[in-house]
């Protein structure tokens, strides 16, 4: 996660609740990636490294384990900075162009100049941060599929050019073409295996103006938000806007406040909510409170959590994670100098 603020819900549902299950089925690699927050941040880069700290924070609190997964953070991983500038030297100019996001951010963020070469280029520094540790499965949600499919591409068109053995290919001026989706594993004859795609569970999660819950949007509820300022958010939060009376009737399905219960409220809540909003038995404001309490519920733990680590303990697990992950990271970069006859 890059560290542009502190983590709200809804990292926390589309990404963090699943790591933390994942710790029990895989080695697992989890970094704050600080030098992609440049790729938006640039400007300004004075909330980089207390973010880092925030963002380290929610990882532990939301229950990552640094005894069994590794934890570090992307700057200071050297190998980090070097693939990228070689997969950069074979990457197509259009495949960068096309990834969806790229135009998306652009129009989201318009107050911001993001026609630099390192935004269009975070692609392949994200692919670098993945295929750096060889990994079989990448976990995200359907909407990022495309990322881990540009970074099988971009592996797919390394090993093409620099086979393991430096054998040469039999036409280098062209591009590869597609080959059918393979399972990778580590003991792959290819120097950067092909990584799958890992599905996680990613509900659909509205920020306070109904949007999609963003830091860059402003409409986040935060991890470590106390409860009077989670209820306080939950009672500006945009509702069905057909309620515009007390006495109207509304629609759950059509409201974000009802795709927050939909996620966080029990069963029992749920049909409650759904019978009192279509019959105008209970206000936005009730409906908007038993939410709260749901939410409540489950950051509570979370923040007693974060509470129990030092600022000095976090660097303590940050510095022995990212030096972990430089030993592993330095095991490709052997491979890839090989492969590319530039050791």
């Amino acid at each position: 996660m890059r560290p542009t603020g502190k983590l709200h819900l809804g990292n926390y549902m589309g990404a963090l609740a699943n790591w933390v299950k994942l710790q029990d089925r895989y080695e697992c690699y989890f970094f704050i990636a600080d030098v992609h927050a440049l790729t938006t941040d640039y400007a300004d880069t004075s909330k980089i490294a207390p973010n880092t700290l925030e963002v380290a924070l929610d990882f532990l609190a939301a229950g990552l384990d640094p005894k069994r997964s590794t934890i570090f953070v992307q700057g200071h991983v050297k190998q980090h900075f070097e693939l990228p500038m070689y997969l950069g030297m074979i990457s197509p100019l259009g495949w960068l162009e096309r990834v969806p996001s790229y135009k998306e951010m652009q129009e989201n963020l318009e107050h911001k100049d993001l026609t630099t070469y390192g935004f269009l280029g975070y692609p392949v520094l994200m692919a670098s941060d993945i295929l750096l540790y060889q990994p079989q499965f990448v976990p995200v949600g359907q909407d990022q599929q495309a990322h881990v499919e540009l970074t099988r591409e971009l592996a797919r068109r390394f090993n093409f050019f620099y086979p393991r053995g430096g054998r040469k290919p039999r036409d280098s001026g062209k591009h590869p073409e597609i080959r059918p989706v393979v399972i990778s594993t580590y003991e792959s004859d290819e120097v950067l295996p092909e990584p799958n795609v890992l599905l996680t569970p990613s509900p659909k999660l509205p920020g306070t103006d109904g949007r999609k819950m963003s830091k860059s949007y402003g409409n986040t509820i935060e991890l470590n938000d106390p409860e009077p300022v989670v209820r306080q958010k939950l009672k500006t939060m945009v509702t069905d806007p057909a309620r515009v009376r007390r006495t109207d009737p509304g629609d759950p399905d059509k409201c974000p406040v009802g795709d927050l219960h939909k996620v966080f409220s029990t069963p029992e809540t749920l049909a409650d909510v759904y019978e009192g909003c279509r019959t105008a038995g209970i206000g936005c404001i009730q409906c908007k409170g038993w939410a709260a309490d749901a939410l409540v519920q489950l950051l509570t733990p979370i923040q007693e959590r974060r509470a129990g680590f030092s600022e000095a303990r976090v660097k303590e697990i940050l510095a022995d994670g990212s030096k972990r992950a430089g030993a592993r990271a330095e095991k490709t970069m052997v491979d890839v100098r090989q492969a590319m006859r530039m050791p």
